[in-house]
């Protein structure tokens, strides 16, 4: 197969490759992970020169089908064939199934493992005799989280990484637990996993009762209790998620390295490092927190890659019920596909004579959302729009923060005129039976509760918990609506956010939630318009001191609080509107606060809270917005001849 065929995506099926099954290689503590090694057709270990290596450890099936490996239209490959890819390129390819998932011996325990076991493996293909010491990874989600845990313990031959939507900066604000609420795609994670468990696949009996849970009946009856939910025959399971759920202060547990590679950046060697994720991905924030404590190190630069699409989807145009054009795909714009893009990087950092490693102008390819038509394409989806554009950094330079202040009457303006207005404030009842239904947002590995992308904030059937189908979240009664004037002119927001508000509540703790989005004018397609959610964000209001020490409200006493919706990217056209909805919940993106002051994990005593949010002077709730002028967007337009570079 000529080097052409390999940059086309084309995946060899050379039965002449070698490769070894299943060799059990030892950990610290005795526990053997299976892993598979794939070499070069007619590779001599011990013989020919040593080789550079590529690993990657998943909790999936280290030989099973990956759905996020396609190419050019083709069906997903399984991780077999993506390994012979890459061998036919010269590597040596290890694969393996994380401690206690499928061949591997130990207990399945969701991440602390991954940091020892990473490194221990590391370690071992160094030792080999096929291993010239260049140990590079890759791997998308969980596969991703294995990389950084492993690199937080310095393994010696780790040389690069490809992070691909995944990674713990730290877990408790992002992944797992997010403003202190409980990221419930745990929950379904657990059960789904569970199904392909080693106890399932040793005893019917247990498989047979998972296939019997109806897990959307099993979520309108939370909270669970242990020994008495949908993973109860499962108690690895079942233990590990109810330890994240209850375990809601920011302590000793969280600082583990794999979920917590803050707490070792300043120690941690630095190696060049591809880190890729999406709008409408569940680890955003950890994508970006990464490359700002990765970049900057001559030597081994951090390359940033943020797309419109859900965890994983690089070549899928779309996401949820929003088309953002043929260009938001990885194929023909990032590069021609990502197989070839991978291959690229580690010729770069792991083969002796690779091109020349100097630095590239643009670290940061960044997709703006927004631009299209807000028509109906034929595939019944709105057609937004977007554009890449390369940068320096991120954010982008020219950025702007600026304040946009929340009033009673429902306005969202950048007038000052909010700082000194008389005090004012809107109550609303947040009933824990009746939460808000999540549409959309940036979720991963919800099925079959929910699901996350763009979406038109309407009550659909098709979402978990809507009571009232076609009518729009704003007509609830606990849902305040802050909103822009009509804009005149294109206003790009492309950065962080943060939502500042003023509020109090008649409740021992209960949660305030953000919303951010793009408001279509009425068009022949979408009489009503169309409101686009771009981001969101929690807070449970017990941790208003700090994460360490949670201290329950005083009634009627004013906090300031501060949500941290995940960064976005998106230009709202001439004519729309930028809308900020506020709440108290968003089921079941996140679990839900029962206001009595007890861990929602195990509540059994919910209340009707009266949260309020003040405006005025002293107390201007307002969300702060990365402003970007058109004129700096156009500017960083990438070239015809720079779409395809990888590096």
């Amino acid at each position: 197969m000529t080097d052409a065929s390999f940059r086309s995506g084309a995946l060899p099926t050379d039965s002449a490759l070698n490769s070894l099954c299943d060799a059990m290689v030892p950990m610290r503590d005795g526990v053997r992970l299976a892993t598979d090694v794939y070499f070069p057709a007619g590779y001599r270990a011990g013989i020919d020169a040593p080789l550079p290596a590529i690993l990657e450890r998943t909790p999936y099936g280290k030989s099973d089908i990956s759905r996020s490996e396609i190419h050019h239209g083709q069906p997903p490959a399984n991780r077999a064939d993506v390994a012979r890819y890459f061998a036919a390129r010269g590597y040596v390819v290890v694969l393996q199934d994380c401690r206690g998932r499928y061949n591997s011996e130990g207990v399945f325990t969701k991440y602390v493992a991954e940091g020892p076991d990473g490194f221990d493996t590391i370690e071992w293909i160094t030792q080999q005799p096929w291993s010239n010491g260049k140990v590079g990874t890759m791997g998308l989600s969980y596969a991703a989280h294995t990389q950084l845990a492993a690199a937080c313990l310095n393994p010696p031959g780790l040389a690069c990484m490809v992070l691909d939507s995944g990674g713990f900066a730290n877990g408790y604000q992002c992944g797992i637990r997010q403003g202190g609420a409980f990221e419930l795609k745990q929950a379904t994670w657990a059960f789904n996993r569970a199904k392909n468990s080693t106890a399932a696949a040793e005893n019917p009996l247990v498989a047979a009762a998972l296939d019997a849970s109806d897990l959307r009946e099993w979520f309108a009856r939370m909270p669970w209790r242990p020994g008495h939910s949908p993973l109860a025959m499962v108690p690895e399971y079942e233990g590990y998620l109810f330890e994240q759920w209850a375990h809601d202060v920011f302590d000793d547990y969280w600082k583990q390295p794999g979920i917590y590679a803050e707490g070792y950046y300043d120690t941690m060697k630095r190696v060049p490092t591809v880190l890729m994720s999406s709008w409408y991905d569940a680890y955003v924030r950890s994508t970006l927190d990464n490359f700002a404590a990765l970049s900057g190190t001559p030597g081994a630069p951090a390359y940033l890659i943020m797309g419109p699409w859900l965890h994983g989807d690089r070549n899928v145009s779309y996401s949820g019920d929003v088309e953002f054009g043929p260009d938001a795909v990885i194929e023909g714009q990032i590069a021609n596909d990502w197989l070839a893009f991978r291959a690229d990087w580690f010729d770069r950092w792991l083969k002796p004579h690779a091109a020349s490693k100097g630095s590239a102008d643009a670290v940061a390819r960044i997709f703006v959302m927004g631009g299209g038509s807000g028509s109906r394409n034929p595939q019944s989806r709105m057609e937004h729009g977007g554009r890449w554009v390369n940068s320096s950094q991120w954010p982008l330079p020219g950025t702007r923060l600026t304040p946009f202040y929340l009033a009673k009457d429902g306005s969202l303006s950048a007038s000052n005129d909010a700082l000194h207005a008389e005090p004012a404030a809107i109550s609303y009842s947040f009933d824990p039976s009746n939460p808000v239904p999540t549409i959309g947002g940036a979720l991963t590995s919800g099925a079959p509760v929910f699901e996350g992308g763009a979406f038109d904030q309407r009550e659909d059937p098709r979402f978990f918990g809507t009571r009232h189908a076609g009518m729009p979240l704003s007509a609830r009664s606990d849902v305040l609506v802050f909103q822009t004037e009509v804009f005149e002119e294109d206003v790009a927001v492309v950065g962080p956010i943060v939502v500042k508000l003023w509020i109090s509540s008649d409740a021992p703790d209960t949660d305030f939630t953000a919303k951010l989005i793009d408001v279509y004018p009425p068009n022949a397609d979408y009489p009503h318009g169309y409101a686009m959610n771009l981001t969101d964000g929690i807070f449970r209001c017990r941790f208003h001191e700090s994460w360490t020490e949670p201290r329950t409200l005083e009634k009627g006493r004013i906090y300031a609080i501060e949500i941290e919706p995940f960064a976005t990217a998106n230009l709202f056209k001439r004519g729309h509107r930028i809308r900020l909805d506020v709440s108290s919940s968003n089921f079941p993106h996140f679990d839900v606060n029962p206001n009595s002051g007890e861990a929602p994990a195990l509540a059994r005593t919910p209340r009707v809270a009266v949260n309020r949010v003040h405006f005025g002077a002293g107390q201007a709730s307002h969300v702060v917005l990365p402003l970007v002028s058109a004129a700096s967007l156009e500017a960083m337009r990438p070239k015809p001849t720079d779409s395809r570079k990888t590096s």
